[in-house]
């Protein structure tokens, strides 16, 4: 049976034993939860010898109620532990010298979607510089990466870090957790107490979850449009909605799995991704769909679309690109249509001078090659491609599970 980190750490006293005297705060989101379901939270206050003394909360909020993208959480008083709960996207996104005076050691405990947008992983590279800065010590329990081993995408370009890209990592990264912080530690050179408490028992290559333990975890969504281990392993790709016109199925049952609008038309799309490169289609099967999303882009409208389908036998986790498989998606759309507008112009993650899409993919590359009609599915091939195999060089002496 596989364990996590927070349940190694509540099952071992050893493990938790440099603890002892000293004021502990917890980073964590809903998903943020035992074996038994009980949030970690309250399962480290039940532990003796640990003085919980804060928590925090990422994007989306400690208690995952915050909706939308640029909703900000509040910071208030635990109501059952009488602690403060310090947001990290609220009024900062990083945490304040008050907030660092709060604690001794920050116990990050952060389930991944394991694809550099997200900005969980943002968050972690900020509380490590600031705890590098003000010698606090941090230690992450370890989850899973439920997307899994495999990398895709372009590398962020330098000068294109922001929240939605915390360093120069593809879009699918590959990595858990406590390995990520590993490796921003490396990269940023940081001299900071960092300490792992790894899983024990995770073999991210194990069929049929491939990275998620399926049928031995329950799925606790780690944000409101993260609700299951399809959308996990769609969102390196689908993410890339966000950038663009088209809706990403929030306000809808199966957010960031489908995408479509009312104008679509979803055969055509899909017709034009297979001629430009079927070979990106592989491991998922695509389904034609219509939805009315209840909130978000063409709310109330009627949405033709596709649907991306990796929940069968027919799943191939080695050969399903996301990435590849999104970008297909746009060029079709361009190809048949040149003035369609594709690309999202309001303000992104509190950015208002670049393209939504250009953050999303960490420079300009992806959207030049959608919007070049003299550009085939090679050249942008080549470019992914050895982005890939710099970053699985790169990674190499970071990974805790082989």
């Amino acid at each position: 049976m596989i364990q996590f980190g927070i349940d190694r750490l509540v099952a071992d006293a050893a493990l938790r034993a440099p603890l002892a005297g000293r004021r502990v705060a917890l980073l964590a989101h809903p998903a943020s939860v035992t074996a038994s379901l009980g949030h970690s939270l309250d399962a480290l206050a039940r532990l003796p010898g640990v003085r919980l003394s804060a928590a925090f909360g990422p994007q989306h909020g400690l208690r995952g109620d915050k909706q939308d993208n640029m909703v900000e959480s509040p910071d208030f008083v635990d109501p059952v532990h009488g602690i403060p709960v310090f947001s990290l996207y609220g009024e900062v996104r990083r945490p304040t010298d008050a907030m660092l005076d709060s604690f001794d050691v920050l116990l990050v405990d952060l389930q991944d979607l394991g694809c550099r947008i997200y900005t969980f992983i943002t968050t972690l590279r900020y509380v490590l510089e600031a705890a590098a800065k003000h010698r606090k010590a941090v230690w992450v329990l370890d989850r899973p990466n439920p997307a899994g081993r495999p990398v895709e995408g372009l590398t962020l370009r330098a000068g294109w870090e922001s929240f939605v890209g915390a360093g120069p990592m593809p879009m699918r990264h590959g990595l858990t957790m406590a390995e990520m912080a590993r490796w921003f530690v490396r990269e940023l050179r940081l001299d900071v107490e960092l300490q792992v408490v790894p899983m024990q028992g995770w073999d991210p290559a194990a069929a049929p979850g491939h990275g998620w333990p399926l049928g031995e975890r329950s799925w606790v969504n780690p944000s409101p449009n993260a609700p299951n281990l399809s959308m996990a392993r769609a969102y390196a790709g689908t993410v890339m909605l966000e950038g663009t016109t088209l809706s990403e199925g929030r306000g809808t049952t199966r957010p960031l799995e489908l995408f479509g609008a009312p104008d679509l038309d979803p055969r055509a799309v899909a017709a034009g991704m297979r001629r430009l490169a079927p070979h990106w289609l592989r491991g998922c099967i695509l389904r034609e769909a219509w939805f009315e999303p209840t909130f978000h882009k063409h709310v109330g409208k009627l949405c033709a679309g596709l649907q991306v389908h990796v929940d069968d036998p027919s799943y191939r986790h080695d050969e399903f690109r996301p990435w590849r498989l999104m970008a297909a998606a746009f060029k079709a759309i361009r190809a048949q249509r040149p003035d369609y507008p594709l690309w999202r112009d309001f303000p992104y993650e509190y950015e208002h001078d670049r393209l939504a899409i250009d953050l999303i993919n960490g420079g300009p590359l992806l959207r030049e090659w959608v919007d070049d009609p003299e550009a085939a599915a090679a050249d942008l091939e080549a470019l992914a491609a050895q982005d890939e195999r710099d970053w699985l060089q790169r990674r190499a002496d970071v990974l805790l599970y082989r």
